[in-house]
């Protein structure tokens, strides 16, 4: 099992929730505290999950359950296979989604928050953009009004040549070279149509003939 999935079923399953991305990720830059803490726990990896749960009440309007959206926290400490669900937003409160450069693959982004900012470096930068082809499909879906901005992203995050549209775009190539395999396939039938039509009447005009004689 890899990481995402042991995080799925450790910290999201259990409380009725689905995983939709995680991306592993460092700080850009150390939070400043006012005092050297002690009795830490050590060094730790960080993820950045986005997650999706279904609340317990119907919509009046559309007779459906409506779906919550969120964004965790969750960390890995040194020398322990589980992981801690730390701090969660919901989609609601994310205000803005910084790719930081449009022009190139960079592992770098910001994630603005109505109460917390977080500058953040993933661990790729495919990894970054999955993440992010993802996060602006959940807001796209999930989010009737107030979604969050997505600036210095690249055009593929943002639909262009993203995972859905690759996928789409997969499809449709296969659809076009059925169909162009079928007409080659149907010119072929034709042209043997045609040569056996050809060869009837010559048989028949070769018949008429043998016949006069």
């Amino acid at each position: 099992m890899n990481v995402k999935s042991a995080i799925s079923k450790e910290i999201f399953a259990p409380h009725d929730e689905r995983m939709l991305g995680a991306v592993q990720v460092k700080r850009r830059t150390k939070k400043k505290i006012p005092f050297l803490a002690t009795g830490g726990q050590g060094e730790y990896l960080t993820y950045i999950c986005l997650s999706v749960v279904c609340v317990f009440f119907t919509c009046s309007v559309t007779n459906k359950k409506p779906a919550q959206a969120s964004i965790t926290k969750v960390k890995q400490f040194e020398g322990s296979s589980s992981f801690v669900r730390r701090t969660q937003w919901m989609l609601e409160q994310l205000r803005q989604v910084n790719g930081i450069d449009p022009n190139r693959d960079s592992p770098e982004f910001d994630l603005l928050f109505e109460n917390a900012f977080d500058q953040w470096v993933a661990s790729t930068a495919s990894e970054k953009c999955t993440f992010f082809q993802v996060l602006h499909h959940t807001c796209q879906r999930y989010l009737t009004d107030k979604k969050p901005e997505f600036i210095n992203c690249q055009s593929k995050i943002m639909g262009g040549n993203s995972i859905l549209h690759s996928a789409a775009d997969s499809v449709t190539s296969a659809v076009q070279k059925a169909s162009q395999a079928l007409n080659e396939r149907g010119e072929r039938l034709g042209r043997a149509e045609e040569k056996t039509e050809e060869l009837k009447n010559s048989a028949q005009q070769f018949a008429e003939t043998a016949h006069k004689v």
